[in-house]
């Protein structure tokens, strides 16, 4: 099997480095059952889609150096369109059995992969969502962000009848089936609740993880802020209205 990592960039030249390094090395291999005697695990051949959303700080730069590698395909956009439109992107270019999105700020750690593909390994879902807040090792959240998280996956999980913890979350990750089922048309934030939303309408159901996370400070680049989130309500309950 192939996993495809589709890793949106814009401007994260302090970072791109170390998180394809990290992704590189990260273990690919997933058991299966409860333990070793039952046998088989799963090795999956990497795929890394790298779509740069027209950086200006020596990122794209940087990318193109990497051209051509083996296992990774860069993507430039010409232009800042919004991370939405760098995943829609790549999931246009992925080949892979399954397709994992990965931020490129080193807030989300490559290690949590095996935890989070084994649930779509032994066929318990073809959706699984890692999640700040089920427990996992947490670097102290910004207040602020904190509730705006929990007040837009809670307006999630009133209109799509569900008990997610984490909507927001970078690590969502699903088959080749339901990749080929969604239609992303937002740009930028809105990205998030519409993959949800179509999952949820489409009858998927979505399987969490704990994951640990590592946040950022505004100094250190950290781009989402509170207006953010009116996007989100926003595109939640159009997708809700829309058949």
């Amino acid at each position: 099997m192939k996993l495809s990592i589709i890793m949106p960039v814009y401007n994260e030249i302090s970072t791109i480095a170390e998180i394809l390094r990290r992704v590189r090395v990260a273990n690919l291999t997933v058991p299966m059952g409860y333990g070793p005697e039952d046998g088989t695990a799963v090795k999956f051949e990497r795929e890394v889609v790298i779509v740069d959303d027209g950086s200006s700080d020596g990122t794209r730069e940087y990318l193109r150096t990497l051209e051509g590698g083996a296992d990774t395909l860069v993507v430039l956009h010409e232009h800042n369109r919004g991370k939405g439109a760098a995943v829609r992107t790549g999931l246009q270019h992925a080949s892979g059995d399954v397709m994992l999105i990965q931020d490129a700020d080193l807030e989300y750690d490559p290690r949590e992969y095996p935890s989070l593909l084994q649930p779509i390994v032994e066929g318990r879902s073809q959706v699984v969502y890692g999640s700040r807040f089920r427990g996992g090792p947490t670097k102290a959240m910004f207040f602020w962000h904190m509730i705006g998280n929990r007040f837009v996956t809670l307006a999630t999980n009133i209109l799509y009848n569900t008990i997610l913890s984490d909507m927001e979350t970078c690590y969502k990750v699903f088959t080749r089936e339901v990749a080929d089922k969604i239609d992303l048309k937002s740009p930028r934030w809105g990205f998030d609740p519409e993959i949800t939303a179509q999952i949820l309408k489409r009858g998927y159901r979505i399987y969490e993880v704990p994951i640990s996370y590592t946040g950022r400070e505004f100094s250190e680049g950290k781009k989402l802020n509170w207006r953010d989130g009116f996007v989100v309500l926003w595109t939640l309950i159009k997708c809700r209205l829309t058949p």
